[in-house]
């Protein structure tokens, strides 16, 4: 699978944008009791950004999976606030991918900043030995 993950593909970058709504929160994700955005959420959106970052550049029998995720999350953001999170392909081994990722508030303050390693899989084999089914996927649209 190496031949697949290029290391050309290094500097690879995307950013998603989130608008902090009540849902997002640590009070109802489950991870504190304070209204501002929960850590887990800001993972799951900086893990977003990972993933746009190679769209369109693996096969498409190919995706990536996270495996390890590096986050600090430096200060709160309340509901109404929107926030960026990008990321920044980094490095790149035979199969795996590095990312940087960051956050940032409207007025500048970093709001996290870490790292994100996906390994890259081919879709199929990985949903069959998990049992899954393959659902919607870039090798399934017509």
């Amino acid at each position: 699978m190496a031949e697949q993950v290029r290391a050309e593909m290094v500097g690879n970058s995307a950013e998603v944008s989130h608008l902090v709504g009540e849902e997002d929160t640590a009070v109802v994700v489950g991870s504190g009791d304070v209204p501002v955005l929960a850590t887990p959420r800001l993972v799951a959106l900086a893990e977003a950004a990972t993933v746009a970052a190679v769209a369109g550049t693996l096969r498409p029998e190919q995706t990536t999976v996270g495996t390890r995720v590096e986050l600090e999350h430096l200060v709160p953001t309340p509901v109404g606030t929107r926030v960026g999170v990008r990321a920044v392909l980094v490095s790149v081994g035979e199969r795996w991918l590095r990312f940087e990722v960051s956050a940032e508030h409207p007025d500048g303050r970093q709001v996290a900043r870490g790292y994100v390693t996906r390994v890259v899989v081919d879709r199929a084999r990985f949903l069959a030995r998990t049992g899954g089914q393959e659902g919607p996927g870039p090798s399934s649209r017509t």
